[in-house]
């Protein structure tokens, strides 16, 4: 699309004016590809005392094993100081550690230097999270997820694309209150002839958000049959990143298969363009396009960072370097499908390019209907407290 229609577009920091900056673990080994993992990394921190309890945590400044916190919104971690933590770990989740990479993590406030407890306490099934990315020449400016974003620490030696900031479509449980400029639904039903929804808004925006100066840019249109295109797009794409127990297929001919059985433990990742295929050592999967292996996200190859979090080599006698000794076959069948939607999101990208905007709706005509700016408040998140949450010691939380 044309750099001139994006003259005068309006920010999505102002269509979704409620945005978080990313959970910041502060420590690596609570997150993990496996969830078998994380359980015998806690148990080993918890076997171990004293001096040796605070060296295999990680003391940062936000975090030691004396910090008070409570429970993060939504879940069941203990809220005794670490110090003298006992017993089985909260249960793991899934949350989305990179592009593409779901991963999983203890729940636990205290392990966490900047948790964001208000985004866990609007995360539920009904919740789509809007995700920043950094400017690239070829990347998406936004991505989307059904699970929480968050920002893992990654080895100074391996670029990572990390998360920017987060909007969440809703916000409130249950899919309420959406996290939208409010009379922008108004106005877009008065030019459309039909009442969009939320995500519908999201679809758009995926579809045609940019990266800009000030942030993501999305032009809006006044056109009903351009927003049926556009919207019918982007959905499509909000299925391929959220998948919600969907496995995205190829058409039979092009779906990537293991042609070679993988390693033990594969250390090296390499392409063959002309062959299309994916070497993980002397295992090989194929066929694996071209336009999956070049996908990038914040000038960030996305095959190459889902690998490199699965075998980088941690210290000897830290909890990150409890993990499997062999390559968990679960994992290859996420890198069959993670290479599945690369394939099907490249795809979509000259229907991206041939939207060509037509009636625009730009940032002047808001403001002049009185939708832009967001008020105050919207920027803030809503107050939120559904059920008892508890506190450092077992306190309950009052919000």
């Amino acid at each position: 699309m044309p750099d001139v229609t994006h003259d005068d577009a309006p920010l999505l920091a102002d269509l979704m004016p409620w945005s978080v900056a990313p959970p910041r673990l502060g420590r690596a080994w609570p997150a993990a590809p496996d969830a078998a993992s994380l359980k015998a990394r806690w148990d080993a921190l918890v076997k171990a005392e004293g001096p040796d309890r605070e060296a295999l945590f990680g003391v940062t400044r936000a975090r030691n094993l004396h910090s008070a916190v409570g429970q993060l919104p939504g879940q069941s971690s203990g809220t005794v100081r670490l110090a003298r933590a006992s017993g089985p770990c909260a249960e793991p989740v899934r949350v989305l550690a990179g592009p593409f990479d779901e991963q999983w993590l203890i729940p636990d406030h205290r392990l966490i230097d900047a948790a964001r407890p208000e985004l866990w306490r609007v995360a539920d099934a009904h919740q789509v999270f809007a995700v920043e990315q950094a400017p690239a020449p070829d990347g998406p400016a936004l991505l989307a997820a059904s699970v929480l974003p968050v920002t893992p620490p990654h080895p100074k030696t391996a670029p990572a694309a990390r998360p920017g900031r987060v909007r969440p479509l809703y916000r409130r449980p249950g899919g309420l209150e959406p996290n939208l400029v409010p009379g922008l639904l108004e106005l877009l039903t008065g030019h459309l002839g039909h009442t969009p929804t939320a995500l519908d808004v999201l679809a758009w925006t995926l579809a045609l958000a940019r990266p800009g100066p000030n942030g993501p840019t999305v032009p809006l249109t006044t056109d009903p049959e351009l927003w049926a295109r556009g919207t019918d797009l982007g959905h499509r794409m909000l299925r391929l990143a959220r998948r919600d127990g969907e496995r995205p297929r190829l058409p039979g001919g092009r779906r990537p298969y293991v042609r070679a059985p993988l390693p033990a433990f594969p250390v090296a990742l390499r392409y063959d363009r002309d062959e299309e295929t994916l070497h993980l050592d002397e295992g090989r999967i194929s066929p694996v396009p071209p336009a999956a292996w070049d996908f990038e996200v914040g000038g960030v190859r996305v095959l190459e960072q889902w690998f490199g979090g699965r075998i980088t080599r941690p210290e000897p006698g830290t909890l990150e370097a409890i993990r499997p000794t062999a390559w968990p076959q679960p994992w290859t069948s996420e890198l069959l499908e993670v290479v599945t939607v690369l394939a099907l999101l490249a795809e979509l990208r000259p229907q991206q390019a041939a939207l060509e905007l037509r009636s625009p709706l730009t940032t002047k005509a808001l403001h002049k209907a009185g939708v832009l700016p967001p008020p105050n408040r919207t920027r803030r998140p809503a107050t939120v407290l559904t059920h008892p949450e508890e506190g450092p010691e077992g306190q309950f939380t009052l919000l």
